[in-house]
């Protein structure tokens, strides 16, 4: 009697292997994305950190002063941050850096803009910022440093402190100060 040794594979082996197969695909699938939005906000932290040394960098040329309490964001953003940047004269006070050559901007390509709290923290005072996704805009905040709690900056004696928050992608809220 003989017998045939057919090689090959049978039909559940090969189903078990697309079965598999799918299954990485689909676990690479899902964490790609969340990969890439971790990429972006550590970008975006870095960008924060560097707009903060830039305001240490003006405060050294310019006897301890931000550029915001010389009224110097134009100047501040043209020599610390862009070198092609040009001021809106209607209104300096609220520079972008869409007028620059596009060095200071978002991961995802969008023009980063900052706000400038004027009002100075009363002394033990606290501020929130919150969110659920990007808006491109850099909180600034001075005579502060950043709070015991996420998006929250607490007053700090002295003009020279500057706190920054910054809301990245899932809410998250950065903060950066310079003491």
């Amino acid at each position: 009697m003989t017998t045939k040794n057919k090689k090959g594979f049978t039909i559940i082996e090969v189903v078990l292997v697309l079965a598999i197969a799918g299954l990485i695909f689909l676990m690479v699938f899902i964490a790609l994305p969340a990969l890439q939005r971790s990429q972006r906000n550590t970008q975006r932290e870095d960008d924060i950190s560097r707009f903060l040394t830039a305001i240490s960098d003006y405060q050294t040329n310019n006897s301890g002063k931000t550029p915001f309490q010389n009224k110097d964001e134009g100047g501040f953003t043209k020599r610390y941050i862009d070198d092609k940047c040009t001021v809106d004269a209607s209104d300096a006070r609220k520079v972008t850096a869409s007028s620059c050559d596009a060095q200071f901007t978002d991961p995802d390509g969008t023009q980063y803009e900052w706000s400038v709290n004027d009002t100075a923290l009363a002394s033990g005072g606290t501020a929130t910022v919150t969110g659920t996704d990007v808006d491109h805009k850099i909180y600034v905040y001075q005579a502060a440093g950043c709070g015991s709690t996420e998006g929250s900056v607490e007053y700090y004696a002295g003009a020279r402190n500057v706190a920054l928050l910054y809301v990245e992608e899932g809410g998250a809220v950065i903060c950066n100060d310079n003491h």
